[in-house]
């Protein structure tokens, strides 16, 4: 069984207390790997590393920095296969996604971000009657805490230090207790690229404890967060007790899903499963409540309903498998609850709501898509995040009737509308309370672009021009060239 200890300065080092935890894989129950359980005692340590480097490291040419991290993307890519077969099993989840999107996606972040950190600019700001000379610099903050969760451990931790490191700030990164090795691993690949001792930190272990000393310590400059929104409001009031930091937080959401009467069903249908299927749900801009008109309802749900059912449930190893495994038993009870409340409460189940049990898959949790339809917006299925392959249908009337359903909610992170008037889309995109709007397509998340939500569903963007810029402070320089500077008159 593999063995990772804290990667700290550049070295391999045992926790304080000597502890260490278990990694299962959540299709199997299998142990795969023991990690260090870091102590708030070990989070300084790497603290302290990341704040010696940053001087060097924050001084260094955009273009040196950039070329590291085009070293560590030859040797992530040599070990693709090895990544993703990790990231499959301690995820859960199928191996042709984290062979097909996951690893894709850490690779293009590290390339878009180096690329793109060799060309941050300033601005020179004209002031009026010409007595000084302004221009805006953008400086890193310093050490930044990266907070991650398990659903897309290598893809959200390329998406936060990639642009954290571009900009010249120094970073101490923890993943999610629940799978955290390919996030360790990654420690091997920056060694080898050569990146200078501390610029890279690596640490395992509890959110409360490890988590914790990241936003309490004084020493750390700005944290990211991406996780529950119950979490995020936890990481903003304790990153707020010592200095004050920058928070920037990609938190939880409850997308809604339009299909306008002159939708293309078919395709309609195949993007809302994307949208609540794909990692089983598990996701923070799912699609988990489905608004369709009403000449089109039955027809949308009973496509639905049989391509649902239509889903392959296997093992994980099998590139032709389609849906994982959940992440643990906690998660499992979740969302069988909310299924089941659900029901209790009124909601009509048209398919799904069970775990199978048939062997292998009766060793993991492996949860049916499930269907809910509803005729009251005020459900707890409709309004909570459940973060499960749990999807609620309601009819509307009209697309007034359904922007308002859409956007009763106290979350705003991805929303979707389908329609083949360009019309109804550009009004929808318009309405929507989103930090993202899908239009005729779903879950499209690019790196390129900004990712993040309005609301209760974050603060901050991820990804393309803007995410970069979340992790650079603007400074204001003012050179005065005019007449001599005497406002109060003085003359001797």
């Amino acid at each position: 069984m593999k063995k990772l200890k804290l990667f700290i300065n550049n070295q391999w080092v045992e926790p304080e207390g000597g502890k260490y935890f278990t990694s299962f894989c959540p299709a199997t129950s299998e142990p795969l790997a023991e990690l260090a359980l870091a102590s708030a005692g070990d989070v300084d340590k790497a603290v302290q590393a990341a704040k010696k480097a940053f001087p060097e490291w924050s001084k260094m040419d955009g273009d040196k920095r950039a070329d590291l991290m085009m070293k560590a993307l030859e040797i992530f890519r040599t070990r693709k296969q090895e990544f993703a077969e990790w990231e499959a099993k301690d995820v859960g989840k199928p191996l042709n996604e984290t062979v097909n999107v996951d690893l894709p996606y850490t690779y293009r972040a590290m390339e878009y971000f180096s690329n793109l950190g060799r060309q941050i600019r300033g601005n020179v700001i004209p002031l009026p009657g010409r007595a000084a000379f302004c221009y805006e610099t953008y400086e890193p903050f310093g050490v930044v805490g990266s907070v991650i969760p398990w659903n897309f451990p290598l893809h959200i931790a390329t998406r936060t230090i990639c642009p954290a490191l571009s900009a010249g700030n120094t970073v101490v990164l923890k993943a999610s207790s629940l799978a955290p090795i390919t996030c360790s691993m990654m420690g091997e690949i920056f060694l080898e690229a050569g990146f200078p001792a501390g610029v890279l930190n690596i640490v395992s272990g509890s959110g409360s404890v490890t988590g914790e000393a990241i936003l309490r310590n004084e020493d750390v400059n700005m944290v990211s967060f991406t996780g529950s929104t119950e979490v995020g409001r936890r990481c903003l009031k304790a990153s707020s007790e010592t200095n004050l930091k920058k928070v920037l937080l990609e938190l939880g959401g409850k997308g809604p899903f339009i299909a306008a009467k002159d939708c293309l069903v078919d395709d309609a249908v195949n993007s809302l499963i994307i949208g609540f299927v794909f990692m089983q749900g598990e996701v923070c801009c799912a699609s988990t409540r489905a608004y369709i008109h009403k000449d089109i309802y039955d027809e949308f749900v009973t496509k639905l309903v049989r391509r649902c059912n239509a889903i392959r449930i296997g093992e994980i190893m099998d590139m032709s498998t389609q849906m994982g495994a959940l992440i643990d038993e906690n998660q499992f009870k979740q969302i069988d609850g909310y299924v089941q409340r659900a029901v209790k409460d009124g909601a009509r189940l048209l398919c799904g709501g069970f775990r199978e049990m048939k062997p292998p898959l009766d060793k993991g949790f492996f949860y049916r898509p499930t269907v809910l339809e509803v005729t009251s917006n005020k459900l707890a299925c409709v309004q909570e995040e459940i973060f499960g392959p749990v999807v609620v249908v309601k009819k509307f009337e009209d697309i007034d009737e359904a922007l308002t359903l859409a956007n009763d909610t106290i979350y705003g992170l991805g929303a979707t509308i389908w329609s083949e008037d360009y019309r109804t889309l550009i009004r929808g995109a318009e309405t929507l309370n989103a930090g993202i709007v899908w239009m005729n397509t779903n879950v499209m998340s690019k790196i390129e672009a900004s990712y993040g939500g309005n609301k209760q569903s974050g603060l901050g963007r991820e990804g393309g021009v803007v995410g970069l810029m979340e992790y650079l402070k603007c400074k204001n320089n003012v050179l005065y060239m005019g007449p001599k500077d005497n406002y109060y008159g003085f003359t001797e």
